[in-house]
């Protein structure tokens, strides 16, 4: 199967974390195929591919396998219809591209072994996009099974043109934490408020109260995103409700700004509570968690020319404000973290642009990840990012 086909397939049926087990099988029988020694169900539904091509060091590929629960309207011809729990999925991350061009880099190292030296892991990992895959793939040993890379590397398809990689050095993607807040009040009938104590209103308080800690106790120069992705409460327009619940989602760099801003979260959603009256505190419950992907400056500087080799750009985007888990992976074995941002958007939305400024306004215009629009192209997207996944690899496995 060539890798457009391949790509469209993931792309048409895609999976919820830790319930990748069409994908987990398509890309196992793909390593297979390709020769690498492979092993399912690492993490739960985790693939470890590994390809030993003589003495050296060993380099990690690693790409994410999960959905979203999302419905996609692309209005592409291989769309997905998946539905999973009574909800659309769809790969409006962009994993599928990543599932695609590890399996296209595994092919190339694969074909050609004269250029490297060492072993290749090639790591599928599950549920990413509730942030405990990594981790479940660290606790289940992955690293005193398959043995300890030198270097972690991977990629995540973005809206910038394909032909260009984002590269940061440091801190590159936030760390991700995400919180359940349960506000509790006294339900009662909606005639009668002054029976009650109303938690919508109390909702609605902590809500406008939490974009204080951005706007008012976070510097300038620092970098704090706070988001309430999902308010629900009440069931009928006559009752107050008995109860309210918040979905959070906060991104930080810096671990003394990701401590104070979830000490302010818990500040302010307690003092509204009792400024409401509340009957009981509230439950306030980090759901999942996990740090800052950081590139290692002197991998990213030595990595960069390969990458530059294989696709036309490379830039420095900046920090990133969305989160990944694969910095788990680096942390865990000890080694350090390359990871880049790949161009998926369709070139010819960018002619004619003569500066970065007009670049970033029209990355702006576009579906980006998450969004049930969002759709990379598919040439050139999938053989840049293979070649660049492959040529990163060669810089970490020379031939000696």
């Amino acid at each position: 199967m060539d890798l457009a086909d391949l790509y469209r397939d993931l792309h048409q049926h895609p999976e919820l974390g830790f319930a990748e087990t069409r994908t987990a099988a398509v890309a196992a029988r793909e390593l297979r195929a390709a020769g690498f020694e492979v092993t399912e169900g690492v993490g739960r539904t985790g693939v470890v591919g590994v390809l030993r091509n003589g003495d050296g060091p060993t380099a990690l590929l690693r790409a994410d396998m999960d959905a979203l629960p999302v419905e996609e309207k692309t209005g592409l011809p291989y769309a997905s219809t998946a539905v999973a729990d009574g909800k659309p999925v769809a790969h409006a991350c962009g994993h599928d591209v990543h599932v695609t061009c590890l399996i296209g880099a595994a092919r190339a190292l694969s074909a050609d072994r004269s250029s490297w030296s060492g072993t290749v892991l090639a790591v599928c990992q599950p549920a990413e996009e509730i942030g405990g895959g990594a981790e479940a793939m660290v606790a289940d040993g992955i690293f005193d099974r398959f043995g300890r890379p030198d270097v972690v590397l991977g990629q995540h398809v973005a809206p910038i043109p394909a032909g260009v990689i984002g590269l940061r050095p440091g801190p590159a993607f936030a760390a991700a934490d995400s919180l359940r807040i349960t506000l509790h009040g006294r339900g009662g009938h909606g005639s009668r408020p002054e029976a009650a104590v109303d938690p919508v209103v109390m909702a609605a308080s902590v809500v406008l109260r939490l974009q204080t800690i951005v706007a008012r106790e976070t510097a300038a120069t620092d970098t704090v995103v706070v988001t309430v992705g999902a308010i629900r409460a009440g069931t009928v327009a006559n009752i107050i409700p008995d109860d309210a619940e918040l979905l959070l989602s906060i991104r930080t760099y810096d671990p003394a700004i990701r401590a104070r801003t979830l000490a302010a979260v818990e500040r302010i959603v307690a003092a509204e509570a009792t400024a409401a009256c509340a009957p009981k505190p509230p439950d306030v419950v980090v759901e999942n968690s996990f740090p800052a992907a950081v590139n290692d400056p002197d991998a990213a500087g030595r990595t960069r020319p390969a990458l530059a080799s294989a696709v036309p750009i490379v830039v420095d985007p900046g920090p990133v404000t969305g989160s990944e888990d694969v910095g788990v992976l680096a942390t865990a074995a000890g080694v350090p973290l390359v990871y880049w941002l790949l161009g998926g958007a369709d070139p010819r939305a960018f002619a004619g642009a003569e500066s970065m400024d007009e670049i970033r306004a029209r990355v702006a215009d576009l579906p980006a990840n998450h969004s049930p629009l969002f759709a990379p192209v598919i040439d050139p997207t999938l053989d840049l990012g293979t070649a660049a996944l492959a040529a990163a690899a060669r810089v970490w496995l020379p031939v000696t």
